[in-house]
């Protein structure tokens, strides 16, 4: 669902001002420790698996929702990677729509299902190798990506 009803209303009462919106992201690898990534409709970046929180919903829980709404995948949130936000994670959407996210990133495992796209917000999930990222829309610290290694802010 690319909006939910809560953020729609918020929409109508404040345009397309500036909101800030607590979220999450996925880290998820496959047996090759490629990590997913999404290619969004309408974008001409691509993204991890992510999206707002919701009222009422903890950063795990939508985490695990919005990973298995974006992909089809069910997954257990491992660690936190990292939280982030500021200008760097502003975004204005192609209707004009200005968000600033902050974001909490997980690093998570598969538990079961089949890797498709779910709720029409993405045109295409791949997996990458970390030393070969796309262009992504949000401008996360290169150490997100890496397997195993010490972790920094």
């Amino acid at each position: 669902m690319p909006i939910s009803d809560y953020y729609r209303k918020l929409r109508e009462k404040v345009g397309t001002d500036l909101l800030l919106l607590p979220s999450v992201a996925a880290v998820i690898r496959n047996e090759k420790s490629e990590i997913l990534f999404q290619y969004p409709r309408n974008s001409e970046y691509w993204s991890l698996p992510a999206g707002a929180i919701e009222p009422g919903e903890s950063p795990a829980e939508a985490v695990v929702r919005e990973v298995r709404e974006e992909t089809g995948l069910t997954i257990e949130p491992i660690n936190i990677i990292g939280v982030f936000g500021g200008e760097k994670f502003r975004h204005i959407y192609a209707n004009g729509d200005q968000v600033e996210y902050q974001v909490t990133i997980y690093e998570c495992k598969i538990v079961s299902g089949t890797l498709e796209a779910m709720d029409g917000e993405s045109e295409r999930l791949q997996y990458f190798k970390e030393d070969n990222i796309p262009k992504l829309a949000l401008s996360y610290p290169d150490w997100v990506f890496k397997a195993n290694l010490e972790r920094g802010c």
